[in-house]
């Protein structure tokens, strides 16, 4: 197991300091209260994600374990991993999300949004699309990052642009299944009537998630110094305040997201768990010639094993 640094438990009674032993304790706890889930699908339970559902969960144990085990079903049904670009095409059409080709001043993947280019109206197709964007973007992060930014453009947004229950159902997946993976949300030059609009997503945010919102406008010094302070100006958008005029292109991305595709088609072959929880599976790929690096030394497992994890689950545990 990689070592820890110590972490800081946020609570109404003050801030105390886990100590690396103390971390280690709690995810071998995790890992009891779950039992042969852990040895049945190894990278889903490796330390890294332990510690996400930990941190995310004020390191409460029993919250951390029902998150982790939440996600581990919901992997299961949806299948993130096994969405291919013939699959959400259409959504990418017009560039409303799209993986930047440049990474932040701290290495982090930036995902570009733009509700306003919105061009289709089901709910499952959206959130499908935002879902296979995100794995995507874990999949491309440094090997010492595991957070992304979300750099949320308003060019052409209306009231109309997007859903309550898709904006529900986007707080809600990154929440509940990709804890600690967002870094920072940036909405950039969100209109007035956005006020309003923001007043009741609100509440779908938890507190962490809400502090990691930003607001930033084009006109404001001190939006734009903090703009410049984030990011490589030469590389980031023209269209974020940057120097680099290069946009969306729907061709060129698609065969980016293509090869990215046979990528984690390789990667499931050779086990069968997602990249989510393997965020440095691209620069193991480059160093090791495709090996596939786990913090625990299980057997292997077959994707056919999957479906029993939820019968090998403590009973207090299935019923969630």
């Amino acid at each position: 197991m990689k070592k820890m640094s110590s972490k800081k438990v946020r609570g109404s009674a003050g801030e105390k300091t886990l100590s690396p032993e103390e971390q280690e304790a709690k995810i071998n706890e995790i890992r009891k209260l779950i039992g042969p889930a852990t040895s049945k699908v190894p990278v889903p339970c490796s330390d890294d994600i332990i510690s996400r559902c930990l941190r995310a969960r004020n390191w409460n144990t029993k919250k951390a374990t029902k998150m982790l085990k939440d996600t581990i079903k919901w992997r299961m049904e949806h299948k993130p991993e096994k969405i291919r670009w013939e699959d959400i095409a259409q959504e990418a059409e017009t560039g409303k999300i799209y993986r930047a080709n440049y990474h932040d001043k701290q290495g982090r993947t930036v995902l570009v949004m733009r509700p306003g280019f919105q061009n289709t109206n089901s709910t499952k197709g959206q959130i499908r699309y935002l879902v296979y964007c995100i794995e995507n973007a874990l999949m491309n992060l440094n090997p010492d990052q595991e957070e992304m930014v979300w750099l949320i453009d308003f060019q052409g947004w209306t009231m109309s642009s997007i859903s309550m229950r898709v904006t529900r159902e986007t707080a809600n997946i990154l929440q509940d299944h990709y804890p600690e993976r967002l870094g920072l949300a940036i909405l950039y030059n969100p209109p007035k009537i956005f006020e309003s609009f923001w007043t009741m997503v609100r509440p779908f945010l938890q507190t962490e998630t809400y502090q990691k919102v930003k607001f930033v406008y084009s006109n404001d010094a001190a939006s734009l110094k903090k703009m410049e302070e984030l990011f490589d100006m030469d590389t980031l958008e023209s269209s974020f305040g940057g120097r680099n005029s290069t946009g969306f292109n729907y061709e060129t991305y698609a065969k980016q997201m293509m090869e990215d595709d046979k990528k984690m088609a390789n990667f499931i072959s050779s086990g069968c768990s997602s990249l989510h929880f393997q965020p440095s599976f691209m620069a193991s790929e480059a160093s090791d010639g495709g090996g596939i690096a786990s913090s625990h030394e299980n057997p292997p497992v077959s994707c056919k094993d999957v479906p029993k994890i939820e019968a090998d689950m403590p009973k207090e545990m299935q019923k969630g």
